[in-house]
């Protein structure tokens, strides 16, 4: 598995380079080796552009086969080394490709190598001594790593959907493990499975880790940060962007500045950063700011030429929806107000807390036909990234309950972080739940924005002494944060949230016995799992909502006071036949709902009266969802 992935990886970065090139031709470098402070050499691609006798070097550092970069440069330079006016200079990492035979127990760290890249590199005739490092990913974080060193010559650092830290809720947010991209990450060769499933609570451990690789007060140089917020790197990079703009030394602190585009992570596949097609969905004012951006940053900084970046924006943003770049000093911009959209018996959500007792919804969840993972922030090479339609595989499917608003009749701007709490109960000791949040356009696509999870178990936290079984039938609190977006539900489009307790192979999988997580350390295994009977509660006394942070929303909405015998459905039960009789409010709009919130017709009332066909509908209970203008409500009725 591990050397599939790996194959597949790096043969679809390989075909990704070449289609970004004109020809099958090759770039033929100097190839050189850099002497290391343990008397090990790594290996290395210089590329002069005809010209330059001496001039500023761009350092890339990647674990992916320098020699792939033969067939096309980054930045835009493509096969054209002598358009450029950088010195690139492409390295292997230490144990990986043409570098491998360096590696040994012991050996020096990646940054303690690339502090010895940079200054080797100042040392070499062709070189200006003004030195810059780009790269996305593992070759963003070795960015940090290098300058958390501070080489003498090292001017600036520009790394890619990446941030330095090694988290614990990197790999098990919520305690749950990332399944696909830890996969990934091992077939890449990084090996972290077993320190991974041998350290899968919070522990002291993980509180090393953590403070050893978290230094904004180590980043001297300046540094321009790039990301996508189809990425998973999201919650790390924007922390750590705020830490060194408020921790670094005082000098350069000003210096740094952020790009948020409407971008997934890459790596395989045709969306990455800076592309225009993301997912099932487009974004062709956003293609190659990346690139464009990051040469006036190396220009400003490695070139001394006056081009306004002292002066640009701290952070530099794609408001999605709206599709418009925005600018602010922070992320989030100040101005959002946290706005809340409940949930409601039948998958209403709207301003407005249930009124009514009692009402919940239900699902069984089968560790073996979990929800699947469709889109997002993934990484394994054979699944897909971006935003995606969850309709067809992942909302008509069994086991999630789908809860969304009316057609919004105002732009609904959203800037940060969204938090889903939910009231659960589960008939076992431990469980899931995930979330997914969608914007779903006029047409009936429910495009992925983001998603999260909860393994029950971590609900107090990711410590040992955190972690507590549920006790069967009680109401718990689950409270889930999604990744910060910058995105705006058009007027005429729903906000969605969709509610399982999987997202398969995005998260693992919840065995449902209360039992070990990982049997036999494994990644992915099922030891006889359970079924799980999940409830959210959705009632006056035990609410379940999300919290979106809007900018400029006007909370008005109004909605119908609930059987105040204004309107009724008759018979109920019902058996083929369903009468509905409006007496003053003009119904102009009915939806028949199940009870996992899917419509399942729609219809129009043009009279008092109407009667509605149920003959074909699956015995069962239905909610009737009727609105009058910008009001709605919803009745519970049951086919027989």
């Amino acid at each position: 598995m591990k050397k599939k992935l790996l194959l597949s990886y790096s043969v679809l970065t390989l075909i990704f380079i070449i289609n970004i090139t004109s020809s099958f031709a090759i770039l033929t470098p100097l190839v050189d080796s850099i002497p290391m402070s343990d008397g090990r050499k790594l290996a290395a691609d210089v590329y002069i552009p005809t010209g330059i006798t001496q001039g500023p070097v761009i350092l890339i550092q990647t674990p992916y086969n320098r020699t792939l970069y033969r067939f096309g440069l980054p930045l835009g330079i493509g096969l054209n080394i002598n358009t450029s006016n950088y010195i690139i200079v492409v390295v292997d990492w230490r144990g990986f490709y043409g570098s491998a035979a360096a590696n040994y127990a012991g050996a020096p760290s990646l940054g303690t190598d690339g502090y010895n890249c940079v200054e080797w590199i100042a040392q070499q005739t062709w070189s200006n001594g003004m030195i810059g490092t780009w790269g996305p990913s593992a070759l963003g974080r070795v960015q940090f790593q290098t300058a958390e060193k501070n080489p003498p010559h090292l001017t600036c650092i520009c790394p890619l959907v990446a941030a330095p830290q090694y988290d614990y809720t990197e790999y098990f947010p919520h305690g749950c493990l990332r399944t696909e991209y830890v996969e990934q990450l091992d077939g890449l060769g990084f090996g972290m499975s077993p320190l991974l499933m041998a350290h899968p609570v919070h522990d002291f451990t993980w509180s090393f880790v953590e403070n050893a690789n978290n230094y904004p007060d180590s980043i001297r140089v300046p540094c321009f940060m790039i990301g996508g917020w189809y990425d998973h790197t999201i919650e790390f990079m924007l922390p750590f962007f705020a830490s060194i703009r408020t921790n670094s030394p005082i000098n350069v602190r000003d210096k740094h500045r952020l790009l948020m585009g409407p971008w997934v992570h890459g790596g395989h596949g045709t969306a990455q950063v800076g592309s225009a097609f993301q997912g099932q969905l487009s974004y062709p004012n956003a293609v190659d700011w990346d690139d464009s951006l990051a040469l006036r940053f190396f220009d400003f900084h490695l070139r001394s030429i006056a081009n306004g970046w002292d002066t640009s924006p701290f952070v530099t943003y794609y408001q999605m929806g709206e599709n418009v770049w925005q600018s602010s000093a922070t992320y989030p911009p100040a101005g959002p107000v946290n706005t809340d959209f409940y949930f409601h018996i039948g998958g209403l959500m709207n301003n407005y807390a249930p009124t009514l007792n009692g009402d919940s919804m239900s699902y069984v969840y089968n560790p073996n036909f979990p929800s699947p993972t469709i889109g997002g922030p993934t990484l394994r090479s054979d699944l897909e990234q971006g935003p995606f339609d969850q309709v067809d595989s992942v909302e008509n499917q069994n086991g999630i309950l789908v809860f969304s608003t009316d057609t919004l009749t105002q732009n609904a701007v959203m800037k940060g972080s969204a938090t889903v709490h939910l009231k659960i109960a589960s008939n076992k000791k431990d469980t899931d739940f995930d979330v997914r949040l969608t914007d779903v356009y006029p047409d009936g696509r429910s495009m992925l924005v983001n998603d999260g999870v909860m393994r029950m178990r971590f609900r107090y936290g990711n410590t040992t002494a955190d972690t507590a079984l549920m006790t069967p039938g009680l109401i718990y609190d689950c409270d889930i944060e999604l990744p910060n977006s910058s995105i705006t539900f058009l007027t005429g489009h729903k906000i969605r949230v969709d509610v399982s307790s999987s997202n398969y192979p995005r998260f693992n999988r919840n065995m449902n016995t209360g039992g070990p997580m990982y049997p036999g350390n494994s990644l992915d295994s099922l030891v006889n799992p359970e079924n799980a009977y999940n409830t959210i509660y959705v009632n006056h006394t035990n609410t379940s909502y999300v919290t979106l942070p809007l900018v400029g929303y006007a909370q008005g909405v109004d909605q119908l006071t609930m059987d105040n015998g204004e309107w009724i459905i008759y018979p109920n039960p019902a058996t083929n036949e369903l009468g509905i009789r409006n007496y003053e409010l003009g119904i102009k709009k009915i939806e028949i709902v199940n009870l996992l919130g899917q419509t399942i017709k729609e219809l129009k009332m043009e009279n008092e009266k109407l009667t509605i066909d149920i003959s074909g509908f699956a015995k069962g209970i239905y909610f009737m969802k009727v609105m009058d203008g910008n009001k709605m409500c919803a009745k519970k009725f049951v086919k027989q």
